[in-house]
């Protein structure tokens, strides 16, 4: 039985069969018999099986998966044993097939009783006659059998013989490609092409059902964002010619009224303000329907932290203005937080940290945190090993939507080898987002530092005037493919114990470059450069000068033991370059691997005079893909080591070193 009944039978018509005939169609019906609808949605959705699981484990905690995933029990399991047979020469169209076909992919997995057996294989029909479809063929048939037994009179009957496993055997002859014949858009809209061919529906081109699929998802797309948010379909005319292989469509599109943004509110809420949520949101009432301003919105509010969901409902468009409600519909968070985290490497030790948050401390998205962190883990004594402890507040919105208000007072220990630091430090600061990639901050600062180093015991007590600004377009902060990461800070500071002026500025920026479109192969690039304006090294707390070395800077060599030296000790400088560049590889989807070239120094003098050279460190590291970034794992070799620094380094964790 190929091919369709008549010469030409138009598809929609299918739209009105009955669910039984859907479900006791031949098992070697034509393709043309189906709704075409139904074959295209089926299409769109086609996905390979997932992969099982992965484990992750560290220090005994499973961090998700598990090694063996405990199956639940399948009552009255049916085993079974399929084989496919298609009959063309596409070598691609039956790996094609092979993949979209369930009753392959899932042999391992037995279903329940034979019902269950019966109904996977008329799934399987479904997304096989999808696969056909998808690829410009409605001629060919599927022919699906269970012990020998056609697939509709296996149904009829309801059981199977008893031969386990079952054998199946699926027969497909894909028949002809088909190529689009005639072809319409209509619109009601003057704001649509009536081109076929913008759409991507050229006469004489494979007839593929994606790309109707597509076509209809751009229309709609153009509509919604030029303010017509109930645009839809209104009629979809496919007909099939057997005769001369080819597709004809016609689309009708109407694109509803234009409406403009209505009354906003708010659903959901427990703690929080609806009326804040209204304000961040910044929908402008009265204003041109967009989906960028409802994507906008939803990103202000996702980024509260306050809200594990948050959807927009939209209302019916009313009045001569044509206005549309929005009803904000959100679920909010658990408002207590507790979270830790480690680090280690060969050269700075291990480190642990902890946190305790506060969400919504008062309804209106405020955030209060207790942070500590404790390094440098196993030295030698107490007092060798590195702490700290922070208390900070948040306020969204403090001036409009686009801003906010942070403040914190913490606590430090620092050791790295060149010197030993404790510090106070108490800051406040409003911050202003000017767009999805540009955001700035300014504020005030007390920092009050006793540090004993290669100058002596001394105290500073610095007032400064802190302010910063940073460019972010990442695709993905964690692991970018693409984009510009781009910071500077800068602050003119007071010391008021020994009556000095100074001044901080440093500069950061990365780049990240795919060379294929899987993004398997990315270059990465970073160069930070910074001077501090003073009147000498010593005047400048050990603390604030700069010294490269270690994780974050120069890997290979020791926790800030590059820079200028007094005595053969690092006492620090006043200006910093550091570069760095990697080569990624996604060998698998959850193994990369990385090359990477790191050098760098810092000077006593402000402007940089590379008195020192660079220094080099290379090395080589291993990528872990997990769902909350990659795990890293970097050994680096200093190509010209110094006192205290090591023969190589290893270092350990989340994310990508830049």
């Amino acid at each position: 039985m190929k091919g369709l009944p008549s010469r030409k039978s138009g598809l929609l018509r299918a739209l009105r069969l009955s669910v039984s005939l859907r479900v006791a169609a031949c098992a070697a019906a034509p393709l043309g018999v189906r709704s075409f609808l139904l074959a295209l949605v089926a299409g769109s959705a086609l996905v390979s099986a997932a992969p099982p699981a992965q484990a992750f484990e560290i220090f005994g905690w499973k961090l998700f998966g598990g090694d063996e995933e405990t199956a639940e029990a399948v009552p009255d399991p049916t085993p079974y044993a399929a084989a496919i047979t298609v009959t063309s020469t596409n070598e691609d169209l039956k790996k094609d097939l092979e993949g979209a076909s369930l009753l392959i992919s899932q042999q391992d997995k037995p279903p329940s009783g034979e019902a269950g057996l019966i109904s996977r294989a008329l799934s399987d029909r479904e997304r096989l006659v999808a696969k056909l479809y998808a690829d410009g063929r409605y001629g060919g048939t599927v022919d699906i059998a269970l012990a020998g037994i056609p697939l509709e009179t296996a149904l009829e009957r309801g059981d199977l013989p008893d031969q386990r496993p079952v054998p199946i055997t699926i027969s497909i002859d894909p028949g002809p490609e088909f190529t689009f014949g005639s072809v319409s858009v209509t619109s009601r809209s003057s704001d649509l092409s009536t081109d076929p061919a913008f759409w991507g529906l050229q006469r004489g081109e494979p007839a593929e059902s994606g790309k109707i699929l597509t076509a209809e998802r751009r229309m709609l797309t153009l509509l919604r964002g030029r303010g017509y948010p109930k645009a839809s379909i209104a009629e979809r005319r496919i007909t099939a010619d057997h005769s001369s292989n080819t597709l004809d469509v016609g689309l009708v599109v109407n694109s509803g009224p234009r409406a403009r943004f209505g009354v906003v509110t708010v659903e959901g809420t427990e703690v929080t303000d609806p009326a804040f949520v209204v304000e961040q949101a910044m929908l402008p009432q009265g204003g041109v329907y967009s989906p960028e301003d409802l994507a906008r919105a939803r990103k202000r509010l996702n980024e509260l932290g306050i809200f594990s969901s948050i959807r927009f409902v939209e209302g019916d468009i009313s009045g001569p203005e044509g206005l549309m409600p929005i009803t904000i519909t959100v679920s909010e968070r658990k408002r207590h937080v507790i979270g830790a985290g480690a680090s280690w490497s060969s050269t700075e030790g291990f480190g642990v940290e902890a946190y305790w948050r506060r969400r919504n401390l008062f309804g209106r998205g405020e955030l209060l945190s207790l942070e500590g962190s404790v390094g440098r883990i196993g030295s030698n004594s107490i007092d060798e090993q590195e702490y700290s402890a922070r208390i900070a507040f948040e306020k969204p919105g403090v001036f409009g939507p686009l801003t906010s208000f942070s403040t914190s007072l913490g606590a430090k220990q620092e050791n790295p080898d060149a010197y030993l630091s404790r510090t106070i430090t108490y800051d406040a600061y409003l911050n202003r987002q000017f767009s999805d990639q540009l955001r700035a901050r300014a504020g005030a600062e007390v920092y009050y530092a006793n540090e004993e180093d290669v100058f002596g015991d001394n105290d500073y007590l610095l007032v400064g005037i802190p302010a910063e600004l940073t460019f972010d377009n990442r695709d993905d902060p964690l692991n970018p493919s693409k984009g510009i990461f781009a910071n500077i800070f800068a602050e003119p500071a007071y010391d008021t114990f020994n009556s000095t002026a100074m001044g901080f500025v440093r500069g950061t920026a990365s780049s990240y470059l795919a060379l294929d479109d899987a993004k398997r192969f990315i270059l990465a690039g970073k160069v930070t450069a910074g001077t501090i304006v003073a009147p000498s090294v010593r005047d400048v707390p050990a603390s604030r000068r700069f010294i490269a070395g270690g994780g974050g800077s120069i890997r290979g060599y020791a926790y800030r033991n590059v820079g200028p030296r007094v005595n053969g000790e690092i006492s620090g400088g006043r200006s910093l370059i550091e570069l760095s560049g990697e080569v990624r590889v996604k060998m698998t989807d959850t193994i990369g691997v990385v090359g990477f070239v790191d050098a760098g120094n810092a000077y006593e003098d402000s402007i940089p005079d590379f008195s020192g050279g660079l220094k080099v460190g290379v090395g080589a590291g291993l990528r872990y893909f997990t769902p909350i970034g990659p795990l890293r794992i970097d050994a680096a070799v200093p190509l010209d080591p110094e006192q205290d620094d090591p023969d190589f380094a290893l270092y350990v964790g989340l994310s990508q070193a830049f």
